[in-house]
């Protein structure tokens, strides 16, 4: 039996994902494996059959249990005793609430090659409901309603 390889030209769908009142790991969990293609058949580690991911009103998103306050992200400057430290509830309410959401699907894809920063880059985040993707007629996928787990009710 031989091993089947996609084809290098794979036709890569665009996808709309609302993140409102969905918890960020699951999503970001979900969101990894698309950007990858493994929810395709024809999936090949070498070849890239992902689709792409955009994800919009990010800054309502949620994390479960005590997240906001206990998750510390961390980074460093590059120059000794440089690391700086904030926590989830600060990015999500902060300028830039979608890097939490990019951050999250970041740290679910391979580390280190040149594919997986070309995977990662197929995935958009908008804070707001407007993205300027319509022209590419994405298809919306209701991740909500997948598993009642997905979402967050207060």
């Amino acid at each position: 039996m031989k091993t089947y390889n996609a084809p290098v030209g794979v036709e890569n769908k665009w996808v709309v994902i609302d993140a409102t009142d969905v918890v960020v790991g699951r999503l970001a969990s979900y969101v990894a494996k698309r950007l990858r293609g493994k929810h395709r058949p024809d999936f090949t580690p070498h070849v890239d059959t992902g689709d792409h991911i955009v994800v919009i009103n990010a800054d309502k998103a949620v994390f479960t249990g005590n997240k906001l306050a206990d998750k510390v992200y961390y980074r460093h400057t590059g120059y000794p005793g440089g690391i700086k430290q904030t926590t989830a509830g600060k990015i999500l309410s902060g300028r830039f609430p979608e890097r939490a959401i990019e951050l999250a699907v970041k740290r679910m894809m391979p580390r280190e090659s040149a594919l997986s920063r070309k995977q990662y880059g197929k995935l958009r985040v908008y804070a707001g409901a407007e993205h300027p993707h319509t022209a590419q007629s994405p298809e919306v996928v209701d991740f909500k309603a997948m598993n009642r787990k997905n979402s967050k009710t207060a």
